[in-house]
């Protein structure tokens, strides 16, 4: 594609960032958030949220396959269809935050979750279909070029979500309320940006693109969704553990704020970066650059101790940066891979979708309970042994598991370009 009908394409692909945002919003941000403030404001004790977590992924495991079905049939009529999950995900994230729990909290929260989760995997899977062909008809490095604009949002929009109900303490006495609300105005705009996607793909149940199986038995798509199931695992147990980390362990006094938002703001100023590397060196030598760097982040995470802020600024920086590779240039790989197997894609990204939820998933069944067993209390001295637990999970386990992540990448057999 030449320079000028890049250009042409950018008014256009501005929507795809607004929606990766919203997508985004409603993703990571929950996981790091809801934990945190059940615990605070009701008093659910850890491992019950945990396993809560992890029991209702149990359903995605049948629900995403059975959703990127629906997707690939709904044709003309995903438009409609991806405007009324839009509004099941915004109700949902209002329940979870801004209505207080009319009966009991651990209930109320996985019901709210299950509903935010469910519009959000359909979303997603829709979104990212659409994506792929719409990357498959922009030339050559199409994909990474749409990757770029879809996954710098969702790397903004991480931002917000991590940092607005910071910001919001100092104006609202209830910042979590206002959160929810800003969410369902950014809801609107996203959804209205992107709705003239929707019709460019008419019904053709004739060719619905390839079953679960399909995409399963492809050993290219099956070794990439391993990728992304170990490679994303860490960034989940970081991100699902980073408020209590900074708390606990650095004693950060009210700093943890600023520190995350600084995290995912390397993170999105890395995406844009990170396309051009991949346009020189191929996706698959950028992706393994960006977890080199993670993983020696992580790792000086271990050498951190009380009042260490301006070292773990520099960890968050660094760790950001790596994020943002892993953000932005996996899925472009995964869609690239989708559009090779059929332009309808739909199917395959309701596995991503179910591999992207089973991350936090497991990052929550397994830092909780190990942290309960080991005797860590949010906003208490805790003991030398409870702190140890917190450090060991929050940066030993990660590298470890991106160390796995990075010889199977290694060692996939990838086009570079």
């Amino acid at each position: 594609m030449s320079d000028a009908a890049a250009i042409a394409q950018a008014p256009r692909l501005w929507g795809y960032s607004l929606y990766g945002g919203l997508l985004a919003m409603a993703g990571l941000p929950i996981y790091i958030h809801a934990p945190y403030f059940y615990v605070d404001e009701y008093a659910v004790s850890l491992a019950a949220l945990g396993t809560v977590l992890f029991v209702l992924r149990g359903l995605d495991f049948v629900q995403d396959p059975a959703l990127g079905w629906l997707a690939a049939r709904l044709g003309a009529w995903r438009g409609q269809a991806t405007a009324t999950a839009v509004v099941a995900l915004s109700g949902a994230m209002v329940m979870l935050f801004a209505v207080e729990p009319m009966f009991w909290p651990l209930a109320w929260f996985a019901i709210a979750i299950t509903v935010l989760f469910t519009a959000y995997s359909f979303l997603t899977i829709c979104f990212y279909a659409t994506g792929a062909a719409r990357g498959a008809g922009m030339g050559q490095g199409g994909h990474v070029r749409l990757a770029a604009w879809r996954e710098s949002g969702a790397l903004a929009g991480v931002c917000v979500a991590a940092a607005a109900p910071v910001a919001l303490e100092n104006i609202l006495p209830a910042p979590f309320t206002g959160f929810a609300f800003g969410f369902v105005v950014v809801a609107l705009v996203a959804a209205l940006a992107m709705r003239a996607e929707w019709p460019r793909f008419r019904p053709d149940l004739s060719a619905v693109g390839p079953t679960v199986r399909d995409v399963l038995k492809d050993a290219t798509a099956r070794r990439l969704l391993t990728i992304a199931l170990v490679n994303a695992t860490p960034v989940a147990i970081t991100s699902t553990l980073f408020l209590f980390y900074a708390e606990a362990v650095l004693r950060t006094d009210g700093a943890e704020g600023p520190l995350l938002v600084l995290l995912f703001l390397a993170a999105a100023a890395s995406a844009p970066v990170w396309a051009q590397v991949a346009k020189r060196f191929g996706a698959k030598t950028a992706l393994l650059i960006g977890m080199a760097l993670a993983m020696a982040s992580f790792a000086f995470v271990l050498t951190l101790g009380p009042g260490d802020l301006t070292a773990f600024a520099v960890i968050c920086i660094l760790s950001g940066f790596g994020m943002g590779a892993d953000l932005t240039l996996l899925p472009a790989i995964f869609s690239r891979r989708m559009a090779e197997l059929s332009p309808e894609a739909a199917q395959g990204f309701g596995l991503w979708a179910f591999v992207t939820k089973a991350t936090l998933a497991l990052a929550a069944l397994i830092v909780f309970p190990t942290l309960d067993m080991a005797g860590f209390e949010q906003g208490t001295d805790n003991s030398d042994t409870a702190l140890t637990a917190l450090v060991l999970l929050y940066a030993a386990l990660p590298t470890a598991l991106k160390a796995c992540a990075f010889a199977l990448l290694a060692l996939t057999p990838l086009k570079e370009s």
